[in-house]
């Protein structure tokens, strides 16, 4: 039998899942590794023989950072699942008007979700909302904000009129701040009339007179591109990656699955479980998984479907798509419809594990999501498959010819 080679970051990979679950066994079985060999790679990042790579259990401080984020995360969590719900309650409608948008959103207000976050969601400006719920706009009762006072004052308080600042801007771009912008020309003036004086009130007076510099073009290293209309005839075309919150309700925390699948065969091909979960934990999956199919070595790699979530838009995760050759496309906020082979799992997820029991630990989580990822794609029957677990159409589309409904995403 041919020995596996293991690289050091996949030892610290497992490593790092061992000292945060508290079950080396458990790790093992996941990796189909031996429980000995989990337990020496363990017992070498002790001694220090793993690299300098931290993989340590969280610190006191660590933990309360942690506690401070899961009210946020709760929050997110719930505003996230609001906004596909309603999304899916507005894509039942073909081109829908501002009148079907209201009918919405005051179903959805009605049960008590706060008004504020619904017409976000659904791009209702808030007066628009409320001339159509009273038949006129209410009147303002604060006024449009502090009025210029048309002066400044210098250190010693003498005041100096706004027309005597702009021209000493004036003054100043004509002579040495010509290559100045409004944030150096504030200085200048600081220095050499003593002025107080902020560098948004600056702004503001350079703009009345013309005198802003042309601003530069930003320059994004990996532009966006958006994801487009395919239709998906074989395995490894597209494939779609999404992140899951679960709840530990034992320790009162998050944790995180991010998975990808594929759109064609419904496997789930990898997948990340941890308390944390970053733009690098979104490349080791991706690598692993470009592994499994053995899609290095193809010409026609798949393209990877994300939302804008931050492991997707981090500089490591395109950096790494780059780096593989393959293309990574982005479907545009608000619209999970287009990532919907993952929103289909998502809810399975929830519905047949995360949803079904109350963890006390996170060993207890990371040990639910491992046998229910291990039961979807080897037993599950899925009925867009021919009633197959993933895994098994998966290998017998490989030698055989099966016919399936057309894949359009």
């Amino acid at each position: 039998m041919k020995r596996r080679k293991h690289s050091k970051e996949f030892k610290l990979q497992v490593v790092k899942e061992a000292l945060e679950v508290g079950n080396k066994a458990l790790v093992a079985r996941r990796y189909e590794l031996s429980p000995n060999l989990v337990q020496r790679w363990v017992k070498a990042y002790e001694e220090g023989k793993l690299g300098q790579e931290m993989v340590s259990s969280p610190s006191s401080a660590e933990i309360k950072r942690l506690e401070e984020e899961n009210e946020q995360l709760k929050k997110l969590l719930g505003e996230k699942d609001l906004e596909i719900a309603i999304l899916r309650d507005l894509n039942k409608k073909e081109e829908p008007s501002l009148t079907e948008k209201l009918e919405v959103a005051e179903q959805w207000i009605k049960k008590r979700y706060p008004i504020t976050k619904v017409l976000e969601i659904l791009e209702i400006n808030r007066s628009t909302y409320y001339y159509q719920q009273n038949g006129k706009v209410e009147k303002k009762t604060v006024g449009g904000g502090r009025p210029t006072p048309g002066y400044s004052l210098t250190a010693t308080g003498e005041k100096v009129s706004d027309e005597q600042i702009q021209e000493w801007l004036s003054e100043l771009v004509m002579g040495e701040g010509f290559a100045y912008g409004y944030r150096k020309l504030t200085i200048q003036l600081r220095r050499d009339h003593q002025l107080v004086i902020s560098k948004k009130k600056v702004y503001r007076l350079c703009k009345a007179m013309d005198l802003l510099r042309p601003q530069r073009e930003k320059r994004i290293p990996y532009p966006k591109k958006l994801a487009r209309n395919r239709i998906i005839t074989g395995s490894n075309q597209l494939w779609e990656m999404d992140v899951k919150y679960g709840y530990i309700e034992g320790e009162e925390r998050f944790f995180f699955v991010l998975s990808l699948i594929d759109v064609y065969d419904r496997s789930v091909i990898d997948y990340h479980i941890g308390l944390s979960c970053s733009g690098s934990d979104a490349v080791k999956t991706l690598q692993r998984a470009l592994f499994k199919r053995q899609q290095f070595e193809q010409a026609n790699k798949p393209v990877i479907r994300t939302d804008n979530g931050p492991q997707f838009i981090s500089h490591a995760f395109e950096a790494a798509c780059e780096r593989f050759g393959i293309e990574h496309e982005r479907i545009p906020p608000r619209t999970p419809n287009m990532n919907a082979h993952m929103e289909a799992f998502h809810r399975l997820l929830e519905e047949e594990c995360l949803g079904r029991m109350a963890f006390d630990s996170y060993e207890e989580a990371y040990q639910a999501v491992m046998e229910y990822m291990k039961f979807y794609n080897e037993r599950r029957i899925h009925s867009s498959i021919l009633d197959l677990p993933p895994h098994e159409f998966y290998k017998k589309a490989q030698t055989e010819s099966l016919i399936i409904k057309e894949v359009r995403v």
